[in-house]
């Protein structure tokens, strides 16, 4: 793998070829926020399970995908969203109402759009899945 600046857009786009093309599990670098993310994806259930191991004293996480992605990316610029923002941001990048999430990261840690509105709080936009 190549050392680049945004580890999370690399992270996701190799969840994203491996899905495409059928396999069952894929291993990315690890850090807090791409943990985080992964963390509200299993609770998502769009993927399995993941785990974290040290290979040469980089840390790294083996994924199970779960085959159940259609589409995922990371949004950049990370956009800063009010509570009355993630509407508009929900109808950009996701194709349904009760169809796909928006993970976003706030002050009260990563969590997706729903549990934003919810608890009625604002952050960045991280990435969207469906």
């Amino acid at each position: 793998m190549v050392d680049t600046m945004d580890r999370l857009a690399d992270a996701i786009n190799t969840i994203k070829t491996n899905e495409r093309i059928g396999r069952r599990e894929c291993t990315l670098y690890s850090t807090k926020l791409i943990k985080a993310v992964l963390e509200v994806m299993k609770k998502e259930s769009y993927i399995k399970d993941f785990e974290e191991f040290n290979e040469k004293r980089v840390s790294m996480a083996r994924v199970s995908l779960s085959n159940k992605i259609n589409n995922i990316g990371v949004v950049k610029p990370r956009y800063a969203l009010t509570k009355n923002d993630i509407q508009k941001y929900e109808s950009r990048y996701i194709p349904s109402r009760d169809f796909g999430i928006l993970i976003l990261s706030t002050p009260k840690g990563i969590m997706t759009n729903k549990e934003a509105k919810e608890q009625n709080i604002g952050g960045r936009l991280l990435m969207y899945v469906y």
